[in-house]
């Protein structure tokens, strides 16, 4: 069985760096019932591999994180045959041992966000997703074995912290998430998750850390300049650790993940509206790509 088109989602960084390794690119401009994605679709080869790479903030970091639109990214990649989606997003660390710079192949989440539309099913009827484990373990085990074979740290596992932001977290907030078992903050990685999940997709996320969030003092000898030069520094090294990963991991003759995953049947079970009371008969028909 051959490896189909493989999702990539990243930032602006990442996708630079992974669009000098394409070839035979094309950019993919693409509609969807939610609107339109962040932006174009590049679409290319990475090795043996074909990918479709969306940057998650558009072109020149347009969109802040409350303002992405989600449901509008992951239904354009499933249009175009994405079933297999590895993300990236940098994060804040909220434990000593995650240091700035490391890789975090991310399991669980804590959802804190409030704004964004976290479904593709309001206007079809009560869709409910199993989603007690957030992250294709198929995925994040064929991401795990390329980790060992790059040259990076990475962690096995950890609880990300989805806040709404912009604004970053009080020092309170912080170490009341510290609390609660978080290992990592950020702002993208919900409703991202939930969406893919619905989309019947293998998702899973690399967490790029590039500081301690604010729980941890900061040197009170740096100026912000000199602590805004450090944290850039350390998210340029996450993000080539990152593009190395994921090119070892898309070098594998193996397939990531394939119809057997529970991923790929996560909707089998999960439409509880009969279907003669369905809200609108004509939404199925526009959802279709989320069912194949």
């Amino acid at each position: 069985m051959s490896q189909k088109i493989i999702g990539l989602i990243g930032g602006s960084g990442l996708g630079e760096a992974l669009a000098a390794r394409l070839e035979d690119t094309v950019l993919e401009d693409m509609d969807t019932p939610f609107g339109k994605p962040s932006g174009p679709v590049l679409l290319g080869k990475l090795g043996s591999s074909s990918v479709a790479f969306l940057a998650r903030h558009g072109t020149g970091h347009r969109y802040n994180p409350s303002t992405v639109p989600y449901a509008a990214n992951i239904f354009a990649l499933k249009k175009l045959g994405v079933t297999t989606l590895i993300a990236s997003a940098a994060v804040g660390s909220l434990q000593n041992e995650i240091e700035p710079g490391h890789l975090v192949l991310v399991d669980q989440f804590i959802d804190k966000t409030f704004r964004r539309q976290n479904t593709f099913f309001d206007s079809l009827g009560a869709v409910h997703c199993e989603f007690a484990q957030p992250c294709c373990g198929r995925l994040r085990e064929k991401l795990m074995l390329a980790a060992e074979q790059a040259d990076t740290v990475t962690h096995a596992d950890g609880t990300y912290v989805c806040m709404e932001g912009p604004q970053f977290s009080t020092r309170a907030e912080s170490l009341m998430h510290r609390s609660w078992g978080g290992d990592l903050i950020g702002m993208t990685a919900m409703p991202e998750a939930k969406l893919a999940r619905e989309a019947q997709m293998c998702y899973a996320l690399v967490a790029l850390a590039s500081d301690y969030d604010c729980w941890r003092q900061h040197d009170a000898a740096m100026d912000k300049q000199g602590l805004l030069a450090e944290i850039i520094g350390n998210l340029n090294t996450a993000t080539q650790n990152a593009v190395a990963l994921i090119e070892k991991t898309l070098e594998s003759d193996s397939l990531l993940c394939d119809d057997d995953c529970d991923c790929r049947k996560s909707l089998e079970l999960a439409v509880w509206t009969r279907p003669e009371k369905i809200i609108d008969p004509k939404a199925k028909l526009t959802l279709a790509p989320l069912f194949e």
